[in-house]
């Protein structure tokens, strides 16, 4: 099974950057769900969260459900023998918001946190669906990116827009994200609890901005600039683009767009 999610995974892309057409035509038929993961190569009990992410990714068995998924790997499982290279402070920080948020005593892995709204240990299938149909009840804001490029000097450019909030909205205003993440990523785990075993992982962070910020009855659009690491292969990059409630609470909206070249 991992074999085949591995292959199913991995994509050749040939020619010029530009917007997935497959990708826009699944925004505008289903409702978006965004499925965080914090996951650590240092843990465990993570391979198989990975792999449920990977197939919530691929397969999307939600009916009526576009699931925008993310891979943030923390930083506290460095100590114990094997350093994450894809790991950060920012998402064991993350991470540490929302468990304030839904009022955990600590922060733990696999955790996954679905709209924003709830949280479960990453690996339970069932857990996942129940909160993608929960999800599902709550009309979304509409979002898009449009006007990716990606220019020699890995200077990446995209045009965010978010339509304003409604009015019955609880919150007057809300934060606009901008997220850059690999989309397929492979590890030889030579140390600690998972040594010896080969990982992998989708929709892999590697940053995650705030770009400003949408209010009730006006429109949000921004032209967006992120210069990507010099070591980042164009050809394995998407970016994703969601609203949020302030203090790390739900999640209003979300859009997806795979970058080609």
């Amino acid at each position: 099974m991992a074999k085949l999610l591995v292959l199913l995974a991995l994509t050749v892309f040939a020619g010029r950057v530009f917007l997935s057409a497959a990708d826009v035509q699944q925004t505008n038929s289903s409702a978006p769900v965004l499925v965080e993961l914090f996951t650590s190569e240092g843990c465990s009990s993570c391979p198989p969260a990975d792999q449920l992410l990977q197939q919530l990714d691929k397969s999307q068995p939600v009916a009526g459900a576009q699931l925008i998924v993310l891979s943030e790997h923390v930083d506290y499982w460095n100590h114990i023998g094997w350093t994450d290279p894809y790991s950060s402070r920012f998402f064991t920080d993350r991470q540490s918001a929302y468990s304030e948020s839904f009022k955990l005593n600590t922060v733990y892995t696999p955790q996954m946190v679905v709209d924003g709204t709830t949280e479960f240990v990453g690996n339970d299938p069932t857990r996942a669906t129940q909160a993608i149909y929960q999800s599902l009840k709550q009309k979304k804001v509409p979002v898009r990116i449009s006007g990716i490029s990606l220019d020699g000097a890995n200077i990446l450019q995209a045009h965010v827009e978010a339509e304003g909030l409604p009015d019955s909205s609880r919150t007057g205003k809300a934060d606009v994200f901008l997220v850059v993440a690999l989309n397929h990523v492979e590890s030889k785990v030579l140390r600690g609890e998972n040594g010896g075993r080969r990982l992998t992982h989708v929709a892999v962070v590697t940053s995650l901005t705030k770009v400003g910020s949408v209010e009730i009855g006006k429109n949000f659009a921004k032209d967006v600039q992120l210069k990507l690491d010099t070591k980042t292969d164009p050809n394995n990059l998407r970016l994703i683009a969601f609203v949020q409630q302030p203090n790390q609470h739900q999640v209003l909206g979300a859009a997806l767009q795979r970058i080609e070249r």
